[in-house]
């Protein structure tokens, strides 16, 4: 007896999740991303930043990055590095004297950062920005150079 090939019918599934992929973010969305953005922004210019907020910054900066070296607004990598030099001064400035602060350039640095991000989040798709978080992720999980405050700290405690 010959083997006999039995297909499996699949259930047809909407567009809409395709739409929603292949669909740049709506401006909602973005908004609210952008107003957490600028409130870690706020607290560091205020200096009553912590942990979180650094953390919130560094990875916009690292997504940015990310989306520069990706073809989508190269502009932004000198405001990038600038920023990164910026946070990395918070860190060791919060290890010394438990504050988290910015100085004025970082600060204008970290707003053409945040800038730039939101003018690249708008332009691209929204499965197109997904797989950039998750390559920013897993650079800063494999030790790319990107910002990641408990290496900086070892590096520190070495020395």
């Amino acid at each position: 007896m010959r083997k006999r090939c039995i297909r499996k019918v699949w259930a047809l599934v909407g567009p809409e999740h395709a739409i929603a992929g292949a669909g740049i973010t709506s401006r909602k969305d973005l908004d609210r991303l952008l107003m957490r953005e600028l409130s870690s922004l706020d607290a560091f210019a205020n200096g009553k930043a912590s942990l979180e907020e650094w953390k919130d910054m560094a990875h916009v900066n690292n997504v940015t990055q990310t989306l520069a070296s990706m073809g989508v607004g190269r502009e932004a990598l000198p405001d990038c590095h600038k920023a990164e030099e910026s946070l990395i001064e918070a860190a060791e400035r919060f290890e010394r004297t438990q504050r988290m602060g910015l100085s004025g350039p970082g600060l204008y640095a970290l707003r053409q950062v945040i800038e730039w991000h939101d003018l690249q989040r708008g332009s691209i798709s929204r499965s197109n920005y997904e797989e950039s978080v998750r390559l920013a992720l897993a650079r800063q999980k494999s030790g790319y150079e990107t910002i990641d405050l408990n290496l900086m700290f070892k590096q520190k405690e070495e020395a």
